[in-house]
């Protein structure tokens, strides 16, 4: 996802052990789980709720030069049809079609320039696990479960990144183990935190006993400790099932017809994330819009950034409305940029050169 190489101080080569810890999920917003980790910790006793991350990745990576990054000095094939805008921080300007951020950009940071994914491929696994060896690392909310599990039936990490018929490809948990893979509420997720028709709360106690009373596979023989994955995940499990506040966290009936109208269409998804990290969850990854714009990137863009512009608003607004701004980071971005020229039929093709991300809350005063 990044590399530190480039990273020089005044009067000195050395690579800073900072610099080293940037080097992950989050890096580019200055944000990582070590920051996250430290955060929590060092919260005074009884002082509320934990540290949490909302993770957006706008899918096929959006056009920078026609959002965030625009470039209207630039030749015709280079600026593309928007006009920039006036935000209400003096110096920076978006699109056009984006007219809520122009409004809240006091509490947004815009990070441009951003070099990712040297393949081009549609694979967030960059921006999830912080390195470009697909597959092979534990994506950040998998880590986040490793060193801070839960004891209070609440899932650790949330993924709404669902894609039929499983989760999505690229955010398994590897050597952290199954335990720490993410609950994906969607399919037969809710369903399963309900309990069987007949089944009281002391027969599920009881069939949990004999569930552990009847269990003769050999842990001995099982050299990958892969049992102790599948123990805990069904521990896990059994604590969501029983808990109303984790059911009650999922239950979007609970949000008034106008909470819902206040985030447009992709309210199913952000209206979701603001409730999760409110009930506690440390890590919730989701996926909005799809912005591979090799045609026609301006009539698509045209049509998702308004999408876009209005969930967003919503979700960081409710958040400082609700003052969890300085306990939730939330990082808006793509897997890379889009090519500065205008290609065939209007569109721009894949730049992993550049790119750009947004961050709001907790991670965009992070290091101010």
């Amino acid at each position: 996802m990044l590399s530190f190489f480039g990273l020089r101080r005044m009067f000195r080569d050395q690579v800073s052990r900072r610099d080293v810890l940037r080097v992950g999920g989050l890096a580019f917003a200055g944000l990582t789980l070590a920051d996250v980790l430290r955060l929590r910790a060092n919260a005074a006793p009884g002082s509320g709720r934990g540290k949490s991350v909302i993770m957006i990745w706008m899918r096929g990576g959006p056009s920078h030069i026609d959002s965030y990054d625009m470039k209207p000095d630039a030749p015709a094939e280079v600026r593309g049809e928007f006009k920039p805008i006036r935000t209400n921080v003096s110096g920076i300007q978006v699109c056009e079609h984006m007219p809520k951020h122009a409004q809240m950009m006091d509490k947004l940071a815009v990070i441009r320039g951003i070099k990712s994914n040297d393949l081009g491929d549609h694979t967030p696994h960059y921006i999830l696990t912080g390195f470009p060896d697909r597959g092979k690392r534990p994506v950040l909310g998998s880590v986040v479960s490793y060193l801070r599990p839960r004891s209070d039936g609440m899932p650790p990490y949330v993924s709404l990144m669902y894609k039929p018929p499983g989760l999505y490809d690229n955010e398994g948990p590897t050597y952290a183990g199954p335990a720490h893979r993410p609950f994906v509420p969607k399919a037969e997720g809710l369903a399963n935190l309900s309990l069987a028709k007949g089944v009281s709360l002391d027969r599920l106690g009881d069939r949990r006993q004999l569930l552990s009373e009847f269990d003769t596979l050999s842990r001995e023989v099982d050299a990958q400790k892969r049992m102790a994955g599948i123990d805990a995940y069904t521990q896990r499990a059994l604590e969501m099932v029983t808990s109303p506040r984790v059911r009650q966290a999922f239950d979007l009936s609970k949000e008034p017809a106008e909470a819902r109208a206040r985030y447009g269409k992709f309210c199913e998804n952000f209206l979701m994330a603001r409730r999760l990290v409110e009930a506690g969850i440390s890590v919730v990854t989701l996926k909005v819009g799809d912005w591979d714009t090799h045609e026609k990137n301006f009539i698509d863009m045209r049509n998702q950034l308004p999408q876009l512009d209005q969930g967003f608003h919503a979700l960081v607004t409710e958040l400082y409305e609700r003052g969890l701004d300085k306990d939730v980071a939330v990082v808006l971005w793509g897997e890379f940029g889009r090519a500065p020229k205008i290609s065939r039929g209007d569109g721009r093709d894949h730049w992993p050169e550049a790119g750009a991300a947004v961050l709001a809350g907790a991670a965009s005063k992070l290091d101010r």
